[in-house]
């Protein structure tokens, strides 16, 4: 049986949280944003502190009960101080700029790959082979740097391509005659 539901969600400073029947919206100073819960889990808010419990004895509903109540503190963090995901770029001539509402990328293509970026998200380009992908929500973060990262993930032999900060390639050794 799983214990992430039994756990209460802390509530920090700065935060609104509202509860309306399955959905809960929370306000906070990265932004706003809001979930609609399952219908097998119920939500309790009393004293800065939310509160996730199955609503019946299933399994299903059990497990559903952590699966929200994950998603609720996803939800709570990401109004609070955001996501953040860190890409760098490894290969002779492989460059990354950030162009308004999109990502250029130079990754030893004939022609450059331009990657749209989503709404409530943020690229910046630090340098011309780093990338820092942040917002409020950890799964479309999550998705936007998988996206740049699978135009050219690294490869074994010369450790070439996109990877996440502090990702670690297995190196392969060439051929031998």
């Amino acid at each position: 049986m799983s214990r992430i539901a039994k756990q209460p969600i802390e509530i920090p400073k700065g935060v609104e949280i509202k509860v309306d029947g399955q959905k809960v919206s929370a306000k906070g100073p990265q932004g706003a944003s809001e979930c609609t819960v399952h219908e097998t889990v119920a939500v309790t808010f009393d004293d800065g502190v939310l509160g996730v419990k199955a609503a019946s004895e299933e399994q299903s509903a059990v497990a559903m009960a952590g699966t929200m109540r994950s998603l609720l503190n996803n939800l709570v963090t990401g109004v609070n101080t955001g996501f953040e995901k860190k890409l760098e770029l490894r290969g002779v001539g492989y460059r990354a700029q950030a162009k308004g509402k999109s990502v250029s990328l130079n990754l030893g293509y004939s022609h450059p790959v331009e990657h749209a970026i989503p709404d409530g998200v943020k690229v910046e380009t630090p340098s011309q082979t780093e990338i820092v992908v942040s917002g409020i929500s950890k799964q479309v973060v999550g998705q936007v740097a998988a996206d740049i990262r699978a135009y050219r993930p690294p490869e074994p032999y010369k450790g070439k391509g996109v990877r996440y900060v502090g990702e670690y390639v297995m190196m392969k050794e060439a051929k031998k005659k």
